[in-house]
């Protein structure tokens, strides 16, 4: 099971400090069942109210600005900062589980000298002790930063890889799943390793079977007529004009598309509009982890342009949210 220290011990001085009467809790789905323990500690040694986001929660670029309007503070678990916002506290997990045994495991599968290191927020306080281990084993680590979304060196989010683009032969990924590696392999187009330090396991991420499906999808909707372009209304994953770009694309090659302005985007929630296609330019995730429940094709930006002749099927990067993309 995962374990994950929080240091409610700098919210209980901050709420003090601050003389805060109203304080909010943003939780992602993984901490959640700690809510309301936390929130009962926080009302028992601070005597401030405390009201709970039942919303879902995907990232710090996902902040329940609704709650935030109501209260003095509001405390966003579980990731780092990222945006500016006038009254939100970013309360980091960090994992406390040791990561060497999964590094072990994957130093037979690192052929390169030159290995880039990239985790995520839960264990980015431990690439300096994988960093020594490896060059204890022959290694050279090189630990990227990446663009202002991005708080920490060696740092990966599901929609940003800038952290990976460094002087490197191949990467080891400290962390569980594959789609933040994977993400790096199509973004760098160089070998990845995943080890994940809850399994004590390591794997070589190929991401030729993920392309090959995405290719499926990207030929299903080379026949649309009529595509919906998805806007996120979250702050951190507004991309409105590269929406109005890609909407001039569609009628440059006779596609008719129209923006939908939503805030979750779920299959269920399309399923009452008419489009033969969708384009995702909110959360990069939504089009891949849910790809298989979408009534229709929902393409990520660089699939589309694929899709119209736009972009070489060879060039079908992994969609990134980038610093630039906020940049006026």
């Amino acid at each position: 099971m995962q374990q994950f220290d929080l240091d409610t011990q700098c919210i209980f001085k901050i709420i003090k400090d601050k003389n805060c009467k109203k304080v909010g809790l943003q939780f992602p789905e993984g901490l959640k069942r700690r809510a309301i323990s936390i929130a009962g500690e926080i009302e028992e040694r601070t005597g401030a109210d405390v009201i709970i986001s039942g919303n879902p929660c995907f990232g710090a670029c996902d902040i329940d600005t609704a709650l935030a309007g109501r209260v003095d503070l509001l405390f966003h678990f579980g990731h780092a900062g990222m945006g500016e916002y006038g009254n939100v506290v970013f309360i980091e997990a960090r994992s406390n589980v040791d990561v060497i045994p999964a590094v072990k495991s994957a130093l037979p599968l690192l052929k390169a000298k030159r290995i880039g290191l990239i985790t995520t927020v839960q264990h980015v306080h431990k690439l300096d002790e994988v960093c020594r281990f490896l060059n204890e084993h022959g290694k050279e680590c090189i630990i990227g930063r990446g663009d202002l979304r991005v708080v920490y060196p060696g740092q990966v989010l599901g929609c940003n890889f800038t952290a990976a683009r460094v002087d490197c032969e191949e990467y080891l990924y400290i962390g569980s799943g594959v789609f933040h590696p994977l993400g790096v392999a199509i973004a760098t187009r160089k070998r990845v390793i995943a080890a994940d330090p809850y399994l004590n396991k390591a794997v070589e991420v190929a991401p030729e079977k993920f392309l090959r499906k995405r290719g499926g999808y990207i030929a299903r909707a080379m026949d649309a007529k009529v595509f919906g372009i998805i806007v996120s209304t979250k702050s951190g994953q507004n991309r409105m004009e590269l929406a109005m770009r890609l909407k001039g694309l569609a009628g440059k090659h006779g596609k008719e598309a129209y923006i939908i302005l939503m805030d979750l985007v779920t299959p269920e929630q399309l399923l009452a509009f008419s489009a033969e296609a969708y384009v995702n330019t909110a959360c990069p995730r939504i089009a891949i982890d849910d790809a298989g429940r979408f009534h229709v094709p929902v393409l990520t930006p660089q699939e589309f342009e694929v899709a119209l002749g736009e972009r070489e099927w060879e060039d079908m990067g992994m969609d990134e949210i980038q610093e630039k993309d906020f940049i006026p």
